[in-house]
C-alpha cells in the first residue's frame, strides 16, 4: 500500500521504536515528522537521511512531551497530521513506597498525558482532511503488570483506555484509534544493557537474553522496531479501516500466558 500524501507525526522518534516506525511509514510513502526533546544536529540529520533514502518529506521538531503546551504546539508546527503515533515514553523502577514523586509525575506526563494533548490537537486536522489514524504505542504492561513499575503500568493502562475512548468518539468517521502493545523490543538502549546483564548473571549473551531479559516472553525472541513499524503501517491501511478501539500485541506470546 502507499501512504503518499499523508503526514505522520511520531513522538519520541529520534531513536528506538519511534525511529523504526518513522522509517517504515516513510518507506510506505508518508511524509514524517520526527520528534524528541533535544535539538541536535544529528536529530535533523536523521530527518534528512529518511527524506533522501525514501523520497518523502521528513523533518525534525523539538518538543518536550512532559509539557502539554509543547505537545500541542508540535502538532501545530507540523501543519497537518493524518497519522499520529504517540510513542514517547520513559521508565523508572522502584517499590511504590519508595517511588520518587517527580518520576511518577514525569512518567504519567510523558507516557500518557502527552497522548491526550497530541490527540486533542490532531483530531481537528484529521476531520478536516476526512481521514485519520491514531496509533498509540502502549506496552504488554498496558494489559498486564509487573512489580516496581507502578507509574509505567498506570500510564500504559491509561493509554489503552484512552485509545478505546477516542475510537468510540470517532467511530462514525474515517478515523481509527488503536494501541500496539509491544513486549521486549531490541532497541539500541536494550542492546546496550546486554553486556552488563551478562556480567551480573555470569551468563553468555544467548543465555542471558532468553533466561533473564526475555523471561516473560514465550517466543524467547525480541520484537524488532521494523515489526512494530510494519504493524503501524498495517493499521494505517485500508485493510484496517474497521479495526478501531483495540490493542494489537507484538509480544512473542507474553499476554497469552
Amino acid at each position: 500500500m502507499t501512504l503518499s500524501g499523508k503526514t505522520a507525526v511520531i513522538t519520541g522518534s529520534n531513536s528506538g521504536i519511534g525511529l523504526g516506525i518513522a522509517w517504515e511509514l516513510a518507506r510506505a510513502g508518508a511524509d514524517v515528522v520526527l520528534n524528541s526533546f533535544t535539538d541536535r544536529d544529528e536529530d535533523h540529520a536523521l530527518a534528512r537521511q529518511i527524506a533522501e533514502e525514501t523520497g518523502t518529506k521528513a523533518r525534525y521538531i523539538k518538543a518536550d512531551m512532559s509539557k502539554g503546551e509543547e505537545c500541542r504546539d508540535l502538532i501545530a508546527q507540523a501543519g497537518s497530521c493524518d497519522i499520529l503515533v504517540n510513542n514517547a515514553g520513559i521508565q523508572h523502577v522502584a517499590p511504590i513506597d519508595e517511588f520518587p514523586v517527580d518520576k511518577w509525575e514525569a512518567i504519567i506526563a510523558i507516557n500518557m498525558s502527552s497522548a491526550f494533548h497530541t490527540t486533542a490537537a490532531a483530531l481537528p486536522m484529521m476531520r478536516a482532511a476526512g481521514w485519520g489514524r491514531v496509533v498509540n504505542i502502549a506496552s504488554a504492561h498496558g494489559l498486564t503488570a509487573s512489580p516496581f513499575k507502578t507509574a509505567y503500568i498506570a500510564a500504559k493502562h491509561g493509554v489503552v483506555g484512552m485509545t478505546k475512548s477516542v475510537a468510540l468518539e470517532t467511530a462514525q468517521e474515517p478515523i481509527t484509534a488503536n494501541a500496539i502493545c509491544p513486549g521486549y523490543v531490541l532497541t539500541p538502549l536494550v542492546e546496550a544493557q546486554i553486556p552488563d546483564t551478562m556480567e551480573k548473571y555470569n551468563m553468555g549473551r544467548d543465555e542471558v537474553v532468553k533466561k533473564v531479559m526475555l523471561e516473560r516472553q514465550p517466543s524467547k525472541e525480541f520484537a524488532t522496531v521494523e515489526q512494530l513499524g510494519g504493524t503501524t503501517v498495517f493499521l494505517c491501511s485500508d485493510a484496517a479501516a474497521q479495526i478501531t478501539g483495540t490493542t494489537i500485541s507484538v509480544d512473542g506470546g507474553w499476554t497469552a500466558l
